[in-house]
């Protein structure tokens, strides 16, 4: 699930797992455009009772960033509250965000 804050120039958007994807998650990562789907660049912050994984990034206006989440380096998993999907080239769909102001 996305929240997003519009300010003047960002968006400060926050990714949360759903939980039926956080069980007997040890690490989950966050990977997308923003970060040239770069597997480890972007580890998610785990609470503290273990259950809730989450991060808040800085993203430029006016733009759609796909993503997913990967659950202990080797299980890839879509956020099914995403703005919106698109097909990916492994026979699958990316999650996107969208930062239109306008859109909300």
């Amino acid at each position: 699930m996305v929240k997003k804050k519009f300010l003047k120039t960002k968006c400060k958007v926050t990714f949360d797992v759903p939980e039926g994807i956080t069980e007997g998650a040890n690490t989950i990562h966050l990977v997308g455009d923003f970060n040239e789907w770069d597997e480890q660049a972007t580890p998610m912050e785990q609470s503290k009772r273990g259950n809730k994984f989450s991060i808040t990034l800085d993203l430029d206006l006016d733009k759609e960033y796909q993503y997913r989440f990967l659950v202990n380096s080797k299980d890839w998993h879509n956020d099914w509250e995403a703005d919106k999907y698109v097909p990916n080239p492994f026979s699958g769909d990316n999650s996107v965000v969208t930062t239109f102001p306008a859109a909300e």
